[in-house]
């Protein structure tokens, strides 16, 4: 239960300041919108997005053998955009954010919001770890439950020989054998 609730209000506090980025750059009108806004895309992004990627790229998969890898690229972008534009609209109408600007203004509208979503979503990915680990803490201590350090919660950095034995592992290969496959395929 804890882990749901530290993830879920850690994600709130960041999608609500990501929409009132979205406010602010776009013909997006936010404003005080962004509490009830955040809640809903929230819910989105931690239960009906998984459900919607896993779909897509279920479908994606079935053509994958035959696009380059720039091709691939390019599908991956078209479907976290698409994933993303589907959770900008159905944010937009669940709640009282409203796009304005007339035609050009509503072009811009839905165009650019998943575009700003996607730029949050990958900074948020980035560090969701520590913003997680310190939203525990600060859970704990509120609730009076365990009182760990943020440095226990803390995975430690591995050491370079840790790490290369780690990718040994996963595929066999040295750090020296895998410099030379990747030299002969390119």
């Amino acid at each position: 239960m804890k882990k749901w609730v530290v993830r879920f209000v850690s994600l709130l506090v960041f999608n609500i300041v990501v929409l009132l980025i979205v406010g602010w750059l776009t013909p997006a009108r936010v404003g005080w919108s962004a509490l009830w806004a955040g809640i809903v895309m929230t819910a989105l992004v931690i239960w009906v997005k998984p459900l919607v990627e896993k779909w897509f790229r279920s479908s994606a998969a079935k053509s994958a053998g035959s696009r380059t890898k720039a091709g691939e690229k390019l599908v991956e972008f078209f479907i976290a955009f698409a994933i993303a534009f589907l959770i900008w609209i159905a944010t937009v109408l669940f709640s009282g954010v409203r796009i304005g600007g007339g035609f050009f203004g509503a072009i811009w509208g839905y165009v650019l919001p998943p575009i700003i979503l996607l730029i949050g979503w990958a900074i948020y990915a980035a560090i969701d770890d520590r913003v997680e680990a310190h939203a525990g803490a600060l859970y704990d201590r509120a609730t009076g439950s365990k009182t760990e350090s943020l440095d226990a919660a803390t995975p430690p950095v591995p050491s370079p020989e840790a790490s290369a034995g780690r990718r040994e592992l996963n595929d066999g290969l040295t750090d020296e054998q895998r410099r030379m496959l990747d030299e002969l395929g390119g």
